[in-house]
């Protein structure tokens, strides 16, 4: 054989694909090197481990569920290159409107005292219609009116904030049932927040609803070329978000066996940061729900790890917003590493 047909034979060689790890791979090696963080942290100040007591990781998955179910609605709005601010102030107003309707029949200042000892479906379902409704006039704001949802949802956060308080009087909504309160004991929430997780997994990777999602943050006008009803779309995505808004906050409700104005306060942010933190682009287009709940866990850890080496509150929120720029940094990063 010559050697020029050497050479052909060995251009026609194909090379074999290099293996390519799933992209939650990293996020999740950022979650085990925090967390030996905190453990390295906790033997030399504290003499105690940070993970290996059962006590502290259950508080940490109990205390970021609630952050958790909002941060997969959130997701779903980032990936169709949104945002949505209300999250908090929903999770307030579902929690007061479901506690009230949770009270015991034997309470004096019962908000509804022909309205009591009911059946925790009904509490649950209020909260629900709250987010609901909530979410479904996000969506319309943002799809009839061509609102950037940065404002939209920035109205609609101040609104249902001042709902809650108008709601309630400035006063908590307290002695609610023991069937009511089931749904935030022990650990209730956290397998609320797995399912959701779940289900919204497979509509995102497997069903046509995902498809249009994706496509529509990637780009809008090709996805509304393609036939995709982008108005409608993203009016089910916002009313989605506005429901798991809901229930985290009738879950929260169930926690604190009480409904509170001041419920949820910086949720949206946290639930934001859980979202970013997970590898979900803020250009939208980009992102998973498994990258979401690995976010929401770094989120916790990182929380409860500055609490158990006694860090100051106001240091936490200052690393906390650091992390998010940081994040928001390296997404814009990998964003023109893909153009170029």
């Amino acid at each position: 054989m010559s050697s020029n047909a050497t050479v052909g034979a060995q251009s026609m060689t194909f090379k074999p694909a290099k293996r390519r790890w799933p992209p939650e791979l990293g996020i999740f090696l950022v979650l085990v090197g925090i967390s030996l963080f905190f453990e390295v942290l906790g033997w030399v100040l504290n003499g105690q481990s940070f993970l290996l007591n059962p006590e502290r990781l259950q508080i940490i998955i109990l205390q970021m569920s609630v952050i958790g179910i909002i941060a997969v609605g959130v997701n779903l709005v980032i990936i169709t290159s949104g945002i949505d601010l209300s999250s908090g102030s929903v999770v307030a107003a579902a929690a007061v409107v479901s506690a009230s309707l949770a009270q015991v029949s034997d309470f004096p200042r019962a908000v509804f005292p022909q309205l009591t000892d009911l059946a925790p479906f009904w509490p649950i379902l209020s909260g629900m219609a709250i987010g609901l409704v909530i979410g479904a006039l996000n969506g319309s704001l943002i799809a009839m009116t061509a609102i950037p949802p940065f404002i939209a949802t920035l109205g609609t956060m101040v609104a249902a904030r001042g709902f809650a308080k108008w709601f309630t009087g400035g006063m908590p909504v307290s002695m609610l049932t023991d069937n009511f309160a089931w749904i935030g004991s022990g650990l209730v929430p956290v397998f609320i927040f797995l399912i959701i997780a779940a289900i919204f997994h497979v509509v995102l990777r497997y069903t046509r609803f995902g498809k249009f999602t994706y496509a529509i943050g990637a780009n809008r006008q090709a996805a509304l070329v393609s036939g995709i009803n982008v108005n409608w779309h993203l009016i089910w995505v916002y009313t989605i978000a506005g429901l798991l808004s809901g229930i985290a906050g009738t879950v929260t409700a169930a926690r604190a066996i009480s409904g509170q104005s001041g419920m949820g306060v910086m949720y949206e942010l946290d639930a934001i940061a859980a979202v970013v933190i997970g590898g979900t682009s803020l250009s939208g287009g980009v992102g998973r729900m498994t990258g979401t709940v690995i976010g929401v866990l770094i989120l916790g850890v990182m929380t409860s790890g500055f609490t158990f080496i006694r860090i100051d509150a106001y240091y936490q929120e200052m690393v906390k917003g650091a992390i998010i720029v940081a994040a928001v940094v390296a997404d814009q990063y990998r964003q023109r590493k893909r153009r170029s």
